[in-house]
């Protein structure tokens, strides 16, 4: 059984740093591509960043790159998204999610609540 559990949202001013993390199980995750999904609020879902399975080639949206970092350590299976200069519009929760394809259909797990605000 697939689990993503992901950790380290909160409440963070604009400027600030946070670091999500997202631990996997239930399948060979050091041979899986992984992605970062978000939800702002009256928001659709939408792709934030990925990365294949050796941790090369990281791709990012737009109005994130240069501020966040995707990575992984497949011994820890753990997915991580250091989040910096946050922006309130970056406001949502944040999903990891595994595979590839349309991002509504991808496994993903329960989410982290990130607000940035003042």
């Amino acid at each position: 059984q697939v689990q993503l559990v992901e950790s380290g949202g909160g409440l963070v001013q604009p400027g600030g740093s946070l670091r999500l993390s997202c631990v996997a199980s239930g399948f060979d995750f050091s041979s899986t591509s992984m992605n970062w999904l978000r939800q702002g609020p009256g928001k659709g879902l939408e792709w934030v960043s990925g990365i294949t399975s050796s941790g090369e080639l990281p791709t990012y949206r737009d109005s994130v790159k240069g501020r966040f970092a995707i990575s992984r350590d497949n011994a820890k299976k753990t997915l991580y998204l250091q989040m910096n200069n946050l922006k309130p519009d970056d406001t949502a929760v944040y999903y990891c999610a595994k595979g590839s394809g349309p991002v509504g259909r991808l496994p993903k797990g329960q989410g982290t609540r990130v607000t940035v605000s003042a």
